[in-house]
C-alpha cells in the first residue's frame, strides 16, 4: 500500500496551491481519505477529510472556506485545493487513509503518505 503526495511548494501570502494524493494497493473507494499537517515544534492536526464515496467532506475551522477537499476515484487521488494561503498554513501535509469513515484522530488511519512541504511566505 502506498500513499503519494505532491504538489506542496514555496508561495506567497493569498496564493494557492493544489495537493495531490495518489493511492495504491488499496481499493480506494472502500476508504475515507483524511489530510493532516504538522508544523516544526507542533502536533499534527486534521485539516480535511472526505468519505469514501465523496459525498461527506469535513473541514477544521482553520481553513474552512479557503480549502476544498475532492476526490477522483477513477484516479484513486484525492485533492486538497488550497487558497487564500497564509503564513501559519505553513506544515508538512500527508495525507492518510483508513475506513470506513473519516476521523480527527490520527492514530485512527491505516495508511499514510511521506509528506509534502508547504511554506507561506509572508
Amino acid at each position: 500500500v502506498q500513499l503519494a503526495e505532491s504538489g506542496g511548494g514555496l508561495v506567497q501570502t493569498g496564493e494557492s496551491l493544489r495537493l495531490s494524493c495518489v493511492a495504491s494497493g488499496i481499493t480506494h473507494d472502500y476508504y475515507s481519505i483524511g489530510w493532516f499537517r504538522q508544523a516544526p515544534g507542533k502536533e499534527r492536526e486534521g485539516v480535511s477529510c472526505i468519505s469514501s464515496s465523496g459525498r461527506s467532506t469535513n473541514y477544521a475551522d482553520s481553513v474552512k472556506g479557503r480549502f476544498t477537499i475532492s476526490r477522483d476515484n477513477a484516479k484513486n487521488t484525492v485533492y486538497l485545493q488550497m487558497n487564500s494561503l497564509k503564513p501559519e498554513d505553513t506544515a508538512v501535509y500527508y495525507c492518510a487513509a483508513r475506513s470506513p469513515v473519516c476521523s480527527w484522530s490520527n492514530v485512527s488511519y491505516q495508511y499514510w503518505g511521506q509528506g509534502t512541504q508547504v511554506t507561506v511566505s509572508s
